[in-house]
């Protein structure tokens, strides 16, 4: 097989003040690190959608800021995850889907659906939200991604789930939350959470070194040998997959010098 999918790396939000004479160049204005980002990264994940809505005029801004072929991946509301019962998310879910995400354009990459470390799985309940996803909006086709934080999900009643309705997991690697590298949908979410500001390019070089070998590997339609699978015996079929990467940790001020280190990587 030769074709490959795309891979997208950046980071979360691009408006930090550590950044600021490390990351951006010392006398950028605040106004123009949307765009400074999009020239060094090829995707950002959009955090404040999580607590609040945007205006649609301001999707409309970000989309024209970057370049062709960049993509935001946008986390959706935490009304609509954050629920004992979330089939009772639907409207929650409507309002942040009409609150402007279409307007990206071309730019919008996966809506990820975060939920709370202490949710655990129901298949019913679970179910019942993906039921809420639309394939598409406005014209637009979605893709979807779901970041599950407890153990429970680490079970195959969830990636068939997943699986029916071609929504992907987010592949975390964390120190608490479990890791699920199973393939559950036509495209690869990971968010990279172990990267210290400690070291200039926030992970060793060895081990960015692996990360672009397993993004690669993704991206060529497999599935790493070292990662965690919950499944391992009913694998997807092999297909190229396009890959959404994100370097994410508690300090962040070497995030983009991570994620910029393993685009270069990549290209190779």
């Amino acid at each position: 097989m030769t074709a490959s999918g795309k891979i997208h790396l950046g980071v979360g939000g691009w408006v930090y003040e550590p950044w600021r004479g490390v990351f951006y160049p010392k006398g950028l204005t605040q106004a123009k690190e949307l765009e400074y980002a999009a020239t060094h990264l090829t995707a950002i994940e959009i955090n404040a959608t999580y607590y609040g809505s945007q205006k649609p005029e301001s999707f409309r801004k970000w989309a024209a800021a970057v370049p062709d072929g960049f993509k935001f991946s946008v986390k959706g509301s935490r009304f609509s995850t954050n629920r004992r019962v979330l089939a009772e998310g639907a409207d929650s879910v409507k309002r942040f889907l009409n609150s402007g995400v279409t307007e990206l354009g071309d730019r919008l990459g996966p809506l990820l659906w975060q939920f709370a470390p202490t949710k655990k799985f129901d298949e019913a309940d679970f179910r019942s939200f993906l039921e809420l996803l639309p394939e598409k909006q406005d014209g637009l086709k979605l893709r979807h991604v779901v970041e599950v934080r407890h153990d429970s999900f680490r079970v195959p009643e969830f990636i068939a789930l997943l699986r029916t309705f071609n929504i992907a997991v987010v592949c975390a690697e964390h120190e608490t939350y479990p890791g699920i590298a199973d393939v559950t949908s036509d495209f690869i979410y990971l968010r990279l959470q172990k990267g210290k500001d400690t070291i200039a390019t926030g992970y060793p070089p060895k081990e960015l070194d692996a990360w672009a070998k397993r993004l690669r590997v993704f991206a060529d339609g497999g599935v790493p040998k070292d990662l965690p699978l919950v499944v391992p015996k009913t694998p997807a079929p092999k297909a190229p997959r396009d890959v959404f990467a994100y370097v994410i940790h508690e300090g962040k001020v070497r995030a983009p010098a991570a994620a910029m280190a393993l685009i270069e990587r990549v290209k190779s």
